[in-house]
């Protein structure tokens, strides 16, 4: 059996370090026993120190030797490694040339194949070519003879067609003509209308002259737009308060706003005054300060009557029947709109009335909706449990397709099992009892 050096050295060093580990425990234990040896530890410290010194000059020496023995066997390894990787290298350099004549002479044998090849193929394809053109003249000839018979048939027909059509054509034009004629004589009679309807206009703005008539028009306006956005039993028209007056309309809407007074009321004399051409600056603005004022009495009128304590609500509204008043109040006169909303008085116009009709109606439909939420939450309850029983039927029809089309898959192993065999027939395979026959009829079995 061989030794390895190093391996000697590494158990030589293991040793000497256990040694000195002893002997300076040793050296703990005796300082502890008392000052009675101190001479004879002193002489035992020297003489470890001695041990130690030349103990630290081995393991020099040792760590020289390692060192050089792991250079040595450094310098031989890469000595061999040149020496394979030169012989590997040469090897490939064999190698590539010997392939690189392969190659060139495997190429030069398929050029030579190809060629020949190439050359036949475009023999073979030629004579294709010729007798594929000569097919395709005969087919073509053939086929623009039928298609010229068949274009000459065809345009005597399309003549026929457009005498036939051109005939219509003129006798459309003279039932269009006699048409025209009518809708021009309608046309006469619409223009009488439209000039009856001027001289309406005119008896319209006559109307409006008058207060009654202003007063009833606004009325009429109302009632149309109540009842248009409203439920019957939101409303009533002409409704008596307990005060003894009677106004335009009354909303009943749901606690706490309670009854609301809506009145109608048509400044329009001073209106029409501030906008006359001619007039002049003063009296223009005379006719401006008696609309403000016209303005403020209808909200003093509005407030004095149709605001009650403990019977309508704290507020009232005057609707005014024209989007041109409205307008002119908002844009030009805010100080008439703060003085009715100090009284308490909101001023609306039929756009601006249809906005608040519309709030009042989501309201009521709001209040309808909470009336009726027990029975909306039992007929949720309801709908939850026919979801159940749904969720339920559906996982049963799920089981069931399932199955079925389990069942399907085994109908269609048995279908081609079947198939092979009536095939097996066919053929009398079975006449002589092959092992093959025998086998697939035993598959068959299974």
């Amino acid at each position: 059996m061989r030794y390895n050096p190093a391996m000697l050295e590494i158990i030589l060093v293991v040793v000497l370090i256990a040694l000195l580990l002893t002997v300076l425990w040793l050296v703990i234990l005796v300082r502890g026993s008392g000052g009675a040896h101190r001479d004879a530890i002193a002489w035992q410290e020297e003489k470890h120190r001695a041990m130690l010194r030349d103990l630290h000059d081995g393991l020099n020496k040792l760590g020289d030797r390692l060192v050089a023995s792991a250079n040595d066997s450094a310098e031989r390894l890469r000595t061999a490694v040149a020496q394979e990787l030169k012989a590997t290298r040469d090897g490939l350099q064999v190698l590539q040339l010997s392939q690189t004549e392969s190659l060139a002479a495997t190429r030069e044998q398929v050029l030579e194949k190809l060629h020949q090849t190439l050359s036949e193929q475009g023999k073979a394809e030629q004579e294709l070519i010729q007798a594929t053109m000569r097919n395709a003249t005969l087919q073509l000839t053939g086929t623009i003879e039928t298609l010229t018979k068949t274009v000459d048939a065809r345009l005597q027909e399309i003549s026929g067609k457009v005498t036939e059509r051109l005939d219509e054509g003129f006798k459309k034009t003279n039932e269009t003509f006699v048409s025209v004629m009518a809708r021009l004589a309608t046309i006469d009679e619409a223009q009488k209308k439209i000039d009856g309807l001027t001289s309406n206009v005119v008896s319209l703005q006559e109307l409006l002259g008058d207060k009654r008539s202003r007063g009833a028009y606004g009325e009429v306006q109302l009632e149309a737009l109540v009842r248009n956005i409203m439920p019957v039993t939101a409303f009533e028209m002409q409704y008596s308060l307990p005060n003894g007056t009677r106004v335009d309309c009354a909303l009943f809407l749901p606690e706490p706003t309670g009854m609301v007074a809506v009145d109608s009321k048509f400044p329009l004399e001073n209106y029409h005054r501030m906008f006359e051409a001619g007039l002049s600056e003063s009296d223009r603005l005379l006719a401006q300060k008696q609309f403000k004022a016209d303005v403020k009495k209808h909200v003093d009128d509005i407030a004095a009557k149709y605001i009650i304590a403990n019977v309508t609500s704290d507020g009232a509204v005057m609707f005014v029947p024209a989007e041109a008043v409205f307008a002119e109040i908002h844009a030009y006169h805010p100080d008439v709109v703060d003085y009715a909303m100090s009284r308490r008085v909101w001023v609306v116009s039929p756009t601006t009335l249809m906005a608040v009709l519309n709030t009042a109606r989501a309201v009521l439909k709001d209040v309808e909706t909470r009336k009726q939420v027990h029975i909306i939450k039992d007929e949720l309850g309801k709908l939850g449990k026919e979801f159940g029983r749904f969720d339920q039927r559906m996982k049963k029809l799920a089981d069931h397709i399932r199955q079925a089309h389990e069942d399907a898959l085994e109908v269609h192993t048995t279908s081609q099992k079947i198939s092979r065999r009536f095939a097996a027939i066919e053929s009398v395979e079975l006449e002589g009892e092959s092992p093959e026959a025998v086998a697939m009829l035993d598959e068959d079995k299974g």
